[in-house]
């Protein structure tokens, strides 16, 4: 009969011990300078080496060549000590968790005063040492305090809070830790290439997520795969089906399925999962490690070659295409629920019920008012703009003209393109922008020149060279009047990156929402922003957000000014165009004042026309 894995690579040297070194190499240097301790405590974990290394140090103590850093392992007691051998009569191990009571530290008290059979010390190893009662440390006490040159106490424990004291005060305390999934990941790579058995590389990250940082787990888990491996060795399928994880295959579906809110693909999959005998907490834990690597992979793209994700790398891809589909928010939010749900799971009476209820919450942000709900449906908005581009550029230009005749939004097209083509005046006469601003709406001088899209009027014909502006002019913005004393919209765009900071260090939503206004104006000491939709807009002032900029204004420049919010179109230019009229919000006191939340105007701003146009006014 074959011995366990675990017991048949059990380390013999400190070399050999993996994921210590902060406790191994202080131990080994220890050994050359001749100042080693005459009582030890590690503690740690589980599986971490404590007694391993504990028997390692009594080897090193009775080496006939030390006590050395690195035993000879042909000397009696190096081989007595040695993996599968029989042991040493000076080495002596004792199980605190049947041996705790006054009575065994009596015994053991009487017996360490013997000199050692054939070594140079006599060595008591006690492991579970925490389970030794109060009284049992207390009459231990005096011989670990002052014992005779030739014994030395090593104590292993995985609670060292329950040691008394008093016994710790008088030992040299090591901490072991859990060992790195990578470096345990290698070491049972190490291990199957000495197996000569074939281990696919999907395989690993599995049995270091069963194993938990604990190397004898891991190689317990690993010992029953290999042990059930075929002539194809041990593959994907069988350590998922052995070992109860989720199929990946299964959790890429899922993942898609929040990405794309296909509600009947995902409760397709929860009863496929609960059909096919899965533990649906199994499956919830393993889709938030999945949530995991998509929320760090959303943050540092290159994550699976800095090591902080643990998988192959067509794994990595796949997850990383994963991670673009979603916005970090969206992610954040789906992690959150899924652990929540994870803990409300436990102990629950129906489990699949939990279940459905998470992919529910994870599809419905539009469910919840909480900031990161918020945060989610605008980066969805986001990517949808994006990929949608001019479908939905052009939704916006199309509301404002309910009330005007149809053929009114194709009109926009022809300027941009005919444009170009009008030779412009060589200098336009000094009075032409002053006179054109009434015809527009009366439009004050130096205020925002809004898109055409705010105000629903059709685009104005390509021949109208008297219309077109001078080419300097929007380089030189007349000054607002106002309490901000001469500030105008080009200034406030030179330290409106300096407000952006002092918004998002308030609140971040008024930060990602000022990210879809420009600033279009400034009259009368009020700051005018532009947004591209109404509901954004409206939300905008709902939220009480326009505070929260009006307070960062305060902090960052050190003014107060009023905001006013307007409804401009995504993507218009900071300046007027260049031999388009002047149109935009009529000035302070006319009919069409701010097109403040729900207000629309009932005619649109009029396009200026050459005389000679015939064309009929709208």
């Amino acid at each position: 009969m074959s011995l366990a894995l675990y017991r048949r690579y059990r380390p013999e040297t400190f070399a050999e011990v993996i994921g210590q070194e902060h406790v191994t190499g202080p131990l080994q240097q220890a050994l050359r300078n001749n100042r080693v301790n005459h009582a030890y405590l590690f503690s740690g974990p589980r599986g971490c080496g404590k007694t391993t290394s504990a028997r390692i140090l009594a080897r090193c103590l009775n080496c006939e060549q030390g006590p050395t850093p690195t035993p000879c392992g042909e000397c009696l007691s190096c081989v007595d000590l040695a993996r599968g051998g029989p042991g040493s009569i000076d080495v002596i191990e004792i199980d605190a968790a049947s041996h705790g009571g006054v009575d065994d530290t009596r015994d053991l008290r009487e017996k360490a005063f013997f000199a050692p059979a054939s070594s140079r010390y006599k060595i008591y190893i006690i492991d579970e040492a925490h389970m030794v009662s109060t009284a049992g440390f207390n009459a231990l006490l005096k011989v670990v305090e002052e014992p005779p040159e030739h014994l030395k106490f090593i104590f292993a424990t995985t609670e060292p809070e329950k040691v008394i004291g008093t016994i710790r005060s008088r030992t040299h305390h090591y901490p072991f830790r859990l060992v790195p999934p990578g470096t345990l990941r290698d070491y049972l790579a190490e291990v199957c290439g000495r197996e000569s058995i074939q281990v696919e590389d999907s395989v690993y990250p599995l049995v270091v997520r069963a194993g938990a940082g604990s190397v004898r787990d891991s190689m317990s888990v690993m010992d029953q795969l290999l042990a059930g491996a075929d002539e194809r060795g041990v593959t994907y399928a069988m350590a998922t089906a052995l070992l109860g994880y989720t199929d990946a295959a299964l959790l890429d579906e899922i993942v898609d399925a929040f990405a794309t809110h296909d509600g009947a693909t995902v409760f397709g999959i929860v009863d496929r999962v609960i059909e096919g005998g899965h533990d649906p907490r199994r499956f919830v834990a393993d889709l938030l490690e999945r949530l995991r690597d998509l929320v760090i992979l959303a943050a540092v793209p290159d994550a699976g070659e800095k090591g902080l994700i643990d998988a192959p790398a067509d794994r990595v891809a796949v997850m990383d295409e994963q991670a673009r589909r979603f916005g970090s928010a969206e992610l954040s939010r789906a992690a959150d629920i899924v652990n929540t749900g994870l803990t409300e799971m436990r102990g629950a009476t129906s489990p699949r019920l939990q279940l459905e209820l998470i992919c529910a919450r994870v599809m419905l942000p539009a469910a919840f008012a909480d900031e990161t709900s918020w945060q989610a449906r605008l980066e969805k908005l986001e990517r949808r703009a994006v990929v949608g581009g001019p479908a939905l550029a052009t939704a916006p230009m199309a509301a404002p003209t309910a009330t005007a005749p149809m053929p009114a939004a194709p009109v926009v097209a022809p300027p941009a393109q005919a444009e170009p083509a009008v030779p412009a005046p060589a200098q336009a006469p000094a009075p032409a922008p002053v006179q054109t601003a009434p015809a527009a709406g009366g439009r004050a001088p130096g205020s925002w020149p809004v898109s055409p899209s705010f105000v629903g009027a059709p685009a104005p014909s390509p021949a109208a060279p008297p219309a077109t502006a001078p080419a300097p002019a929007p380089a030189a913005p007349a000054p607002v009047a106002g309490d901000g004393g001469g500030i105008n919209a080009t200034q406030v765009r030179q330290f409106w990156p300096q407000v952006l900071d002092a918004v998002k260090g308030r609140r971040r939503v008024t930060w990602m929402l000022l990210q879809q206004a420009q600033v279009a104006g400034f009259d009368n000491g009020a700051l005018q922003l532009a947004f591209e939709h109404a509901g954004t807009r409206d939300g905008f002032v709902n939220g009480g957000h326009d505070e929260i900029l009006r307070q960062a204004l305060q902090d960052a420049v050190g003014v107060s000014w009023k905001v006013e919010c307007l409804i401009g179109p995504a993507g218009s230019a900071p300046q007027r165009p260049s031999g388009a009229p002047a149109r935009g919000r009529p000035a302070r006191g006319g009919p069409y004042n701010h097109l403040r939340a729900h207000e629309t105007p009932e005619h649109p701003g009029r396009p200026l026309r050459p005389e000679n146009n015939n064309e009929p006014r709208l």
